[in-house]
């Protein structure tokens, strides 16, 4: 197997390191402190390709494939992870039409979503339902040619800015069906914000369709297969996740190292003490198992597997580890980790959100736990 990177991946690594070194770096603290959705910036990645990296330049995508997706998220998200996590968000609605719209919804939603004309959300979780298709609530009434839909999602990110939600809802045979829903429309209601422990600007925010309508046709095929649809698609945001934690990780390491170079104790770098040595290296460890984990999945993506298993595995690890990694980087900074202007606690908050959302590391669980097993 070849792990090395080729000259085009390289490329796209570089090219967004350095976008997130100039654009992003300098924004993060304040996108966390004021926690304002950085449109302009999602538009900005929009133009270079990045909402689009995992598709095909004839629905306007970039051609970078799941792993050129990856790899940008993991550089994006060691300058902001909320800048980052949009890249992964939009993932969402656009695996859905790229597998299962028509070609009209493609050429009308896709497209766009591709070059960063619309943004997406991606309406499943509801206040009783995480991961549940059966709890789902939220109603589409067949009605005249139209679909009326009601009902209430949670934790939708990136929706007070979307043009265009991606609406799970049971349809009149009572099964879960996926819809394509104006975002702009006064009956898609924004009816407060979320506000998290990190990933904070990211939108994030309780919805209310209030008996919106769409036509016939803004119903992604199959009908009643909207579980399977939202497994496909969340997958693809797992590999975005495992990314966000890498990248996150390697922040952490990277402040780690150079804070510890200039502190002294006892008259010389804490660099030179076991303990700090110990945890710089196994931060570096876990990191770079998480890394490959991460690249391995987008690549079996991009031979055309199946990788839910594969994701649930690299999302549950990478979580986890930048959960640790961020924890030990504490350690090395000491108290002045805690302090609000130090971003190693901006990192601290954001890496916990990774074993939270799309799927709590619980629920990963169960799902290798069950494709082992079967």
């Amino acid at each position: 197997m070849d792990f090395d990177l080729n000259e085009q991946e390289r490329m796209v690594q570089s090219a967004a390191r350095d976008f997130a070194m100039k654009e992003v770096m300098p924004r993060a603290a304040d996108i966390d402190r004021t926690a304002e959705f950085p449109l302009d910036l999602a538009r900005e990645m929009g133009r270079m390709g990045y909402l689009g990296l995992a598709y095909p330049h004839s629905y306007g995508g970039a051609g970078a494939g799941y792993l050129g997706y990856a790899l940008v998220i993991e550089q994006i998200c060691q300058a902001s992870m909320t800048v980052g996590a949009i890249v992964a968000v939009s993932i969402l609605s656009e695996e859905c039409l790229y597998r299962y719209g028509t070609e009209e919804q493609k050429s009308r939603y896709l497209v766009p979503l591709l070059k960063g004309d619309m943004l997406g959300c991606f309406c499943f979780t509801e206040p009783a339902t995480g991961s549940d298709p059966k709890a789902v609530t939220t109603r589409a009434r067949s009605e005249g040619g139209e679909y009326v839909i009601e009902g209430q999602k949670n934790f939708i990110s990136v929706s007070p800015v979307a043009d265009i939600a991606t609406v799970f809802a049971k349809d009149d045979t009572g099964r879960v069906s996926v819809f394509i829903v104006p975002a702009r429309s006064p009956q898609f209601e924004i009816r407060e914000a979320c506000q998290t422990l990190g990933l904070r600007g990211m939108g994030t925010s309780v919805v209310y369709l209030d008996g919106i309508r769409v036509p016939e046709e803004n119903l992604l095929s199959p009908q009643g297969r909207g579980f399977d649809i939202m497994l496909e698609a969340i997958s693809m945001e797992r590999i975005g996740v495992s990314a966000q934690g890498v990248g996150v990780g390697q922040a952490a390491l990277d402040m780690s190292i150079e804070y510890a170079k200039h502190r002294d104790a006892y008259g010389k770098p804490i660099t030179e003490f076991a303990t700090i040595q110990w945890l710089i290296a196994e931060m570096a460890s876990r990191i770079e198992a998480g890394r490959w984990l991460t690249y391995r999945t987008a690549s079996l993506r991009d031979q055309g597997q199946d990788v839910k298993h594969e994701s649930s595995v690299s999302k549950l690890f990478c979580s986890q580890m930048a959960v640790e990694v961020t924890r030990m980087a504490m350690q090395v900074h000491g108290s002045y980790g805690t302090i609000g202007s130090m971003a190693i606690e901006r990192l601290y908050r954001d890496a916990k959100m990774t074993e939270v959302y799309v799927g709590v590391s619980e629920i990963q669980r169960v799902i290798i736990a069950k494709n082992l097993v079967r």
